[in-house]
Parts: structure tokens; sequence; C-alpha cells
């Protein structure tokens, strides 16, 4: 199989898709990789390295897309992408197609084989391909909360962990999955007073006994959302449902109960947002404000840190691309059920049950 690998661009997007690591496990059992000029080197990863790794580096976007039977890429095919995708290409990446219906439309009409990152699932419910680029915007959001509560940044002037003598700020996070764990451990450590709600009691059970002592879990409801945000320094929105629009848990009349400079993340951005009031925003214009409270939006955080973000992502994908690109697209998915999972369009069909409900267009089921 001919694999595809394009440049990012998306605004300030660092990230590529696969490593010269990962070129090399694919070469050597027989593929060929077509790499676009300079794709990896916000990542550190220079050319030199992929064709030291048996890559074919090309010129241009067009160049790889006409190459390839299966492009792997990080970010969702942008619109000048759309007319290079070809009618039976497979596309493995993340694609959020529950907040998207342009794009959606786009990858219906191509007939192309969407198989996304974020759907794939094993036997026990874990997201493997989503879980390591939710670790890092979780640990993440705590580092941008931190800058944009000083006063510089429009913020209140809090110190995240405060100091002897001094209380330190109050932060809530909303949702206790992968992002929700990892924030909160990240402004724990920090000396952050820190509650995390979910509706999962199981899950706030397990958090309980392993997070530090300044970590409460509460469990979540509407009432509970409202209080909690009103005396918040940061509140992370870290809402999660698999394929689907993130719900709004955080609405816009509890913003005008919090004291302005109040900064609120929203990692459930992809997929909507968990924040009434959340739009995308990028890594060049960050944020913006409504009723006094600094909104983070933005629809990438780990481009932020793309050295570290793409090591993690393509440690997780490189199986999923091996058995692809060895199988074909239909055999892996017949033989990996995480796999299926993963896919979401196929040859215009909506058939991930979670997007057709979204975006009300019709769902129909894959069969070979």
């Amino acid at each position: 199989m001919t694999i595809g690998v394009p440049k990012e661009i998306k605004v300030q997007e660092g990230r590529v898709a696969m490593t010269p690591a990962g070129v090399h496990e694919v070469t050597r059992r027989g593929h060929t990789v077509y790499v676009q000029k300079n794709a990896g080197l916000e990542s550190n990863l220079p050319d030199e390295r992929y064709i030291n790794a048996g890559a074919v580096v090309v010129d241009t976007i067009d160049e790889v897309y006409a190459s390839a039977d299966m492009i792997v890429k990080v970010k969702e095919p942008m619109g000048r992408e759309y007319a290079l995708i070809r009618e039976n290409q497979i596309l493995f990446t993340y694609f959020h197609f529950a907040s998207d219906k342009n794009l959606t439309d786009a990858m219906r009409k191509s007939g192309a084989v969407c198989i996304a990152y974020e759907t794939v699932m094993d036997q026990n419910g874990i997201l493997p391909l989503l879980t390591p680029m939710s670790e890092v915007a979780g640990r993440l959001s705590v580092q941008e909360g931190a800058k944009y509560l000083e006063k510089p940044q429009g913020g209140k002037g809090v110190l995240l962990g405060g100091v002897p003598g001094v209380k330190p700020a109050e932060v809530i996070i909303v949702g206790a999955g992968v992002v929700g764990a990892n924030a909160a451990l990240m402004a724990a450590g920090l000396g952050a007073n820190v509650k995390i709600l979910d509706i999962n009691l199981n899950r706030l059970r397990y958090l309980s006994e392993v997070m530090p002592a300044n970590v409460e879990t509460v469990y979540s409801t509407r009432f509970a959302i409202s209080d909690l945000v009103k005396s918040a320094d940061l509140v992370i929105g870290a809402a999660l449902q698999v394929g689907m629009k993130a719900p709004h848990l955080v609405t816009r009349e509890m913003l005008k109960e919090m004291t302005p400079g109040t900064v609120i993340i929203d990692v459930s951005v992809d997929q909507g947002g968990c924040f009434e009031t959340t739009h995308p925003t990028t890594h060049t214009d960050p944020v913006y404000v409504i009723d006094g409270v600094i909104h983070y939006c933005v629809a990438n955080i780990p481009g932020a840190v793309p050295v570290s973000s793409t090591r993690a992502l393509t440690n997780a994908t490189l199986p999923y691309v091996i058995t692809l690109a060895d199988n074909g697209w239909k055999k892996a998915c017949l033989s990996h059920p995480d796999l299926k999972q993963g896919l979401n369009v196929v040859h215009g069909d909506i058939v991930f049950k979670g997007v057709a409900d979204s975006l009300n267009l019709p769902y129909k089921e894959w069969k070979n």
C-alpha cells in the first residue's frame, strides 16, 4: 500500500502524523510512504531523517494525495484539501465530524473511507488514539489557565498554587475522563484547590483514591456546576460523548455569576464545546471575553507542543497504520473490532450513529 503523510495546514499545527521511526516500520514491510516536504519540521523531524528511514519526500500536498492509497493525518482535512481526496481513498485522522457538518458533507461527497482516531475503541471502552492527546490537552489546559489568570493577560492576577499565607486558586474541572484526570493532577501538583465533577460514580470513587488530597470529587449536576463556578478562578471543560457533540454544561447565565477575570478553558471544543459560549479559536488568537470571563477555546491544544505531541500520538497510531496497510481497510476492520469503531463515513454513508444523530443525517450500519 502507498501511504501519504501531508504537512498539516491548520493554523499553528506543528504535529505530523508519522515519525521517521514509523516510516521505517512501514517501509520494511514493503509499503511506500510519501511525506510532504517539511511536514515534520516543527516537530523537530527534518526531511533527511524521513529519507533515511525510507520515505519518498515530495514537494506539494497535491503530490501526496495523488500518490497515496491511504492518507494519515493529525487533524481533519481543511477546505483546500477536499478536492484532493479521491473515491475509495482511506483517510485516517482526527475528524470530529459531529461538530462540523460542512466537513461531513465534503467527506460523504468524496466517496472516501474515513476512519476517525477519536472513535477507535477497545473492548474495555478505552479510546487508545484519543488518550495520548487527551493527556497532553489536559495537562496543557492547566498551563494555559495559569498563564491567562495573570493580570497582564486580563486575568484576576491569581497565582494558581498560592504562596504561604495566601490561598491557592480554585480550579473546577467538568468531566473526569482522561482530560479531566490529567488536568486535576497538574493543577493539584501546582498547589491549587481542585474539584472534579462527573456523573460516573465509579470513576469518582477511583479518582478519590488515587488523587492528591487537594483534589475533591463532586457528583455532577447542573446545580453543582452552577454553584461551584461562582467562586472558581479557573474552569476546565472536559466532557466527552464519544463521536457526538458535547453537551452544554456551563451556560451563558452561569457566566454572569463568575468574577471578572475568571478563565474558562474548553478542551471539548473539537466536539462543539461543553460551554454554551464556546466558539473555536486558534493559537494565534486563542482567547476572547464574554461577560468579563476569559474563554480559551483553541481547537488543537496539543499542537502548541508538537515535539511532545507528535511522539505521543504516533506511538499510539502506528500499530493501526500497519494493520491497515498490511490488510486493507475492510479486512482490518473486520478482524479488529476496535478499528471498526473508527469507521465514520464510508463511500458516502455515515456509519457511526453518534455522528448521524448529532447532525440529524441518515445513519447506515456498515456491513462488508
